[in-house]
């Protein structure tokens, strides 16, 4: 408990990227600069820390606070370097939904987390009658942090995170080394979870864009276009560019959710989520062999009864020449909130190892130096 108290005071001290004076992209955020600026989508964390060497968490998303199973969310998946346990992902592919919360937890935790979910689901009401559910599951792998071979993520810790997320209030999330991003790392300093929003001027369709990663990936780090990786000294292959013959590195995930109240096709969010990774390269990532990056995109528009009592439904979807926009939303607030997860995160020792705060003076010398 004491571990958790300083680790959450110590989060609050750090600014977030705009609080040093970097905008990145052209379109403005929401009110929250978060995946919560769009209507209704409530997150929740719960957080692991015990004694030496448990470092890790659950990060649960909730596009709407009433039955999912019931009401499901158009949705749709992209994989874009496949080295990871995605759970659920052929069902959304195949039909285009989502029936249950999004859960992002460590990597063998993703069988547990799939149990919960399933339980949690069959337990809500209106649910008696329920015999299949595709719970949806993203993983990264902390076990530098984390002690992940002891398998601490219960069942309970998953519920915890999802009913946490129905009990938020709409307003910011907690970012940086909490829930699922307890124990990740990337682009060589301590990751976590990030959100950022982007919000659609009105000849663009008003609409809100939200996205929240778990980062736990390599690359060189670059941040509104600042080479911050290498002027800081810190990226992969560092050691073989200036000592040839040692070995590479390059490893690590990405997940990332993006949430809009576009009234979006699966089609046209499939596109989306494919725009997703523009975002994470622009941050530095080159999605390495052992890098699973994985998206998850949602619409909270336009729900899916599960038993319609119609065999034909209307709904409004944006049409193809209005969708360009939402592309642009997409690879900003995945930018955005990569750059948040680094920048909320705070130094972390677990199971023999130390993963630093990226130096937030040292970083805001590099981006005021390049702003001149």
């Amino acid at each position: 408990m004491a571990l958790l108290a300083a680790a959450h005071l110590a989060a609050q001290d750090r600014p977030r990227i705009r609080d040093l004076g970097i905008r990145p992209g052209v379109l403005p955020p929401g009110k929250w600069n978060a995946i919560t600026d769009v209507a209704g989508i409530r997150v929740g964390h719960r957080t692991i820390v015990e004694g030496d060497s448990i470092r890790t968490g659950v990060t649960a998303v909730l596009p709407h606070g009433g039955n999912l199973f019931q009401s499901k969310v158009p949705a749709a998946v992209f994989v874009g370097n496949g080295f990871g346990k995605a759970a659920g992902f052929l069902q959304v592919r195949e039909l285009g939904n989502i029936e249950t919360p999004i859960v992002l937890t460590n990597t063998l935790a993703v069988g547990t987390a799939i149990e919960a979910v399933v339980g949690w689901t069959l337990s809500r009401a209106g649910n008696e009658q329920v015999r299949s559910v595709n719970a949806v599951v993203g993983e990264t792998n902390d076990g530098y942090l984390n002690d992940i071979r002891a398998r601490r993520v219960t069942a309970k810790d998953v519920v915890a995170a999802i009913e946490a997320a129905l009990a938020a209030s709409p307003g910011p999330v907690e970012e940086g080394s909490v829930g699922a991003g307890t124990g990740t790392s990337a682009l060589g300093w301590k990751g976590g979870i990030g959100t950022s929003s982007r919000l659609l001027p009105a000849k663009l369709g008003g609409y809100t864009v939200g996205a929240l990663v778990q980062s736990n990936f390599g690359g060189i780090l670059t941040i509104d276009g600042a080479r911050v990786g290498e002027l800081l000294g810190r990226y992969d292959f560092r050691e073989a560019v200036e000592a040839p013959g040692r070995g590479p590195a390059g490893a690590g995930s990405c997940i990332i959710v993006i949430a809009t109240d576009a009234p979006l096709s699966a089609r046209n969010l499939e596109r989306v989520a494919r725009r997703a990774v523009l975002g994470l390269a622009r941050t530095g990532s080159y999605m390495a062999n052992g890098s699973g990056d994985f998206v998850i995109a949602f619409s909270t528009r336009n729900p899916e009864e599960h038993a319609p009592a119609r065999p034909v439904r209307q709904v409004e979807e944006l049409g193809n020449d209005y969708v360009s926009p939402i592309f642009l939303a997409a690879v900003e607030s995945v930018e955005e909130a990569i750059d948040n997860s680094l920048i909320k995160a705070t130094t972390v020792t677990g199971n023999g190892h130390t993963v630093e705060a990226i130096p937030i003076e040292r970083l805001k010398e590099i981006l005021s130096t390049r702003r001149r």
